[in-house]
């Protein structure tokens, strides 16, 4: 069982981060361009990557804390721990941050978006960078436990 939870922790959250440093590279590239190509491109992302990010980051959190329950009393724990925290931080600040921010901007109409859909957008990608972080680091964590429990048997 523990074989199969870091193999799907591993799998998940490197996904996840991928799918993650994706968006990231897209957003940063989208801050040359106006409102209104802005505005067109997000509504085309939230037409499914939410979807995605929900694939990814649920199975990611429920694989690492079947991993925390079953290494916990190995020499990996801490490292599990760590990343399965970094996990749930993930997901709290998309649902305190991303998640509305997607929600306002799903109304936003591409010809005329709102007066402050610049303030908005930094917002949004402001968060989006710290989670993509800490997705990195989750998976950069599990990574790194993954061959120290092989050895501890």
């Amino acid at each position: 069982m523990t074989r199969y939870a870091r193999f799907a922790s591993l799998v998940f959250a490197g996904l996840f981060a991928g799918f993650l440093t994706g968006v990231l590279v897209l957003e940063l590239s989208l801050r040359g361009f106006d409102s209104a190509v802005y505005t067109q491109v997000r509504l085309v992302e939230l037409d499914s990557l939410d979807n995605l990010a929900v694939a990814t980051l649920l199975p990611a959190l429920m694989a690492t804390a079947v991993l925390v329950y079953r290494t916990f009393q190995t020499n990996t724990r801490w490292l599990t721990v760590a990343a399965l925290a970094l996990l749930v931080f993930i997901f709290g600040l998309t649902l305190i941050v991303n998640l509305p921010i997607n929600s306002d901007q799903l109304g936003w109409n591409a010809q005329s978006p709102p007066s402050d859909w610049a303030d908005v957008r930094d917002r949004w990608q402001i968060a989006h960078t710290v989670r993509t972080v800490a997705a990195v680091l989750a998976f950069a964590v599990l990574a790194l436990a993954a061959p120290m429990s092989t050895r501890s048997r």
